[in-house]
């Protein structure tokens, strides 16, 4: 976070040079590209530089996690030493923060399942013997000390049932949360009011690894209403006016019609535009894959709302899955069933956030044409892998180095559910000629309908094969 918008937020929430942020922030694997260049998030290129490292001190940019936590490629010891770092700060802390709400929310959880040993390394004095990072070891050697008043309030805090604004009674004197709650990460807003109290949410910027695009001018206000100012420095910025119906397999430069592109100042307030971008770095009319609403201008920078990704049906933290990935992930997985005489019938799924982290669920109808020999729960098992391993790099990143998505699940219910939820809709207007099985749910009554016909319930038995390629 620049130095400038710190201290916009500042003149909304005072005192903020006054204190520490307590951000979660981890560097991810590296992998390269079949031609042998390196790829990674941008936020990791970012830690690892000289930028970020040997960076000024900066009064409204004091973490309380160490360099060498943060760069620690071991995700259990970067988040345990980053916690361990917040706990000792714990009153100078200001702001609590992650890249994604999901982020914020598995910190959260990684502290109901190690406080044990986190208070035990407070009040000794001594450090968890999983932490074997030599860089993290010489840093928190100047950190780690005996506090047991301390490790007395973390154990009393942590030991209750109640975990319900648990941020705010371990760090007092936090004024807001700092993290992305818009588009997918919205589902996670309930769940952070109940860990913070209600703290505010802080929605401060708009970027993906192709480019930064702009910032929230009032980083204070509701996550329904955070509107991004588009940075016209940042690239070359154009707009595609938004129609489903219309080129959903990208440009075609043969077409005698191609998409009539809408420049930066001339886009209409109200109207949906997808994003795209020609960058410094070389990419060239890139389509970003995100839906934009305009809502004003700053000055003649127009202001979008981001409104959702296109053609993306499921997300629990920086994974993306579309409809035809999950499509091909459940023809996959259904190869299993053939031997027992087995289909899918119907399916449809939806991003369950309620766990930590949150997982993808399946629900599955399936036609068991010989119940003598349907497929076993081991098989069932391993139609959850099946399907993970068909699913992209990033998603099986996150399940595998990043542990931030839990295994997938597959519900089975029971026959003519679908036939159910195709009634209901109908119910609700819905074209009986027109209508198509959802391949995502997210409306409450529906899931609820679903999970009233559940018969058995599967879970991937172990993790997906994802191996990066370091650079040697």
């Amino acid at each position: 976070m620049s130095l400038n918008y710190v201290m916009l937020c500042d003149s909304y929430v005072p005192g903020l040079d006054k204190g520490k942020g307590l951000y979660f922030l981890f560097v991810k694997s590296e992998t390269k590209t079949p031609g042998g260049l390196l790829a990674r998030p941008v936020l990791t290129s970012y830690y690892k530089s000289d930028h970020f490292k040997t960076r000024p001190y900066d009064p409204y940019n004091v973490y309380t996690s160490p360099n060498e936590a943060i760069l620690c490629p071991d995700s259990f010891q970067s988040m345990y030493t980053q916690m361990l770092c917040g706990l000792y700060d714990r009153q100078q802390v200001l702001r609590v923060g992650a890249v994604f709400a999901s982020g914020l929310l598995r910190a959260i959880r990684f502290l109901q399942l190690n406080w044990p040993q986190l208070v035990q390394d407070i009040r000794t004095g001594s450090l968890n013997p999983r932490i074997t990072d030599p860089s993290v070891l010489e840093c928190l050697s100047g950190i780690v000390r005996p506090e047991p008043e301390l490790a007395d309030f973390v154990e009393a805090e942590c030991g209750k049932d109640n975990w319900e604004g648990i941020i705010t009674r371990i760090w007092p004197n936090t004024k807001y949360l700092d993290v992305i709650v818009t588009g997918a990460m919205a589902q996670y807003i309930p769940t952070l009011d109940y860990y913070s109290g209600g703290l505010p949410l802080a929605c401060t910027m708009y970027a993906s690894s192709e480019c930064y695009f702009g910032l929230n001018l009032n980083p204070m206000s509701k996550p329904s209403e955070v509107s991004y100012t588009i940075m016209p420095n940042m690239a070359y910025f154009e707009f595609l006016p938004h129609d489903p119906d219309s080129y959903s397999a990208g440009f075609n430069r043969n077409s005698t019609n191609p998409p009539k592109l809408v420049d930066l100042v001339d886009v209409e307030i109200g109207k949906e535009y997808e994003l795209v971008i020609t960058t410094y770095a070389g990419l060239y009319r890139y389509r970003v894959g995100d839906i934009l609403r305009v809502t004003g201008f700053h000055n003649s920078a127009p202001q979008f709302h981001f409104v959702r990704r296109k053609n993306v049906l499921l997300s629990i933290d920086s994974d993306k899955t579309d409809e035809a990935e999950l499509q091909k992930a459940v023809e996959n997985a259904s190869q299993l069933l053939r031997e027992y005489n087995t289909s899918v019938v119907e399916y449809t799924s939806y991003a369950d956030t309620k766990t930590i982290p949150g997982h993808y669920v399946i629900y599955w109808e399936l036609l068991v044409k010989d119940p003598a020999n349907a497929p076993s729960q081991t098989v069932l098992n391993q139609c959850c892998l099946a399907m993970e391993e068909s699913l992209n790099s990033v998603y099986r990143q996150g399940r595998v180095a990043d542990n931030s998505i839990g295994p997938l699940e597959i519900r089975v219910v029971k026959n003519g559910t679908f036939e159910e939820l195709m009634d209901y809709a109908i119910s609700r207007g819905a074209s009986i000629n027109q209508y198509k099985v959802p391949r995502c749910v997210s409306f409450t009554p529906i899931v609820e309908l679903l999970d009233s016909r559940v018969v058995s319930v599967h879970f991937s038995p172990s993790l997906p094969h994802w191996t990066p390629e370091r650079r040697r």
